[in-house]
């Protein structure tokens, strides 16, 4: 079975954003960027998948610039992924956008599961997989935190309110990884020079025919507050009177 792994390039998570000085968006200029952290989870399902024998090739696509070949491709086919497909874009594209792409490529590839981050840490949409599902007319399994390949179906056990609620699916299907899935592995030295020899395959927006013109307009972006500093209050009474000045009590 082919599994197909979405990857994005994202600020890189131990990095503070900078609000840009005209307030357009956030300042990505010289600071370092990586694979979403939802996403290497994925990589690494996969991967697991396969050291099981439940998958045989493991594809990983990426959207974007180009130094995603060396951001995220890189990352990805040293983390075990066997090759990988860049998609060249210099545009922002939007989840929507992406779905339709990646739909194109699960046509081209023919994969028995995609598994991809359940959101990217940049935008927190959180919609890419299921628009995905939506636009294949495939099963899916979100905000996994177990998932069992059993035959030509798919267990996967998910983290809803509730408690746990593991949903059987038929394969082909779509699964988002929650954070508590798995423990991604460190790409090694060794093994990302391995992954210099594994191809990938450079294509752009255009020869799949979709629009990725925005939808959205992004007016303004700003720093969130500066949280303000507490007060001190000699009584429980006082306390009280303060909560309800507040709307609280």
């Amino acid at each position: 079975m082919k599994v197909l792994v979405p990857v994005k390039r994202v600020l890189d998570y131990n990095v503070k954003p900078r609000v840009k000085a005209d307030g357009t968006g956030v300042d990505l200029a010289n600071v370092k960027m990586s694979m979403n952290p939802f996403d290497e989870i994925a990589i690494e399902e996969a991967v697991r998948l396969k050291e099981k024998g439940a998958a045989t090739e493991i594809v990983v696509v990426t959207i974007g610039v180009a130094k995603a070949e060396t951001d995220v491709l890189l990352t990805a086919r040293a983390m075990g992924a066997d090759r990988g497909i860049l998609i060249q874009t210099d545009e922002t594209v939007e989840p929507l956008a992406v779905a339709k792409l990646l739909a194109k490529v699960a046509e081209e590839e023919q994969p028995g599961l995609i598994i991809l981050g359940k959101q990217a840490i940049d935008d927190d949409s959180n919609q890419t997989g299921q628009m995905l599902a939506a636009l294949l007319g495939w099963a899916q399994g979100t905000f996994a935190s177990k998932v069992e390949i059993a035959g030509d179906r798919v267990h996967v056990t998910r983290e809803i309110d509730g408690g746990l609620e593991t949903v059987d699916l038929k394969l082909p299907a779509i699964v988002t990884t929650d954070l508590r899935l798995n423990e991604p592995r460190y790409a090694t030295l060794p093994n990302i020079m391995k992954a210099k020899t594994k191809p990938v395959a450079k294509k752009t927006v255009a020869d799949y025919g979709v629009d990725i013109t925005p939808r959205l307009t992004t007016l303004k972006v700003v720093e969130p507050a500066k949280r303000q500093a507490g007060i001190k209050v000699g009584s429980v009474d006082e306390l009280v009177e303060k909560l309800k000045g507040m709307g609280v009590a």
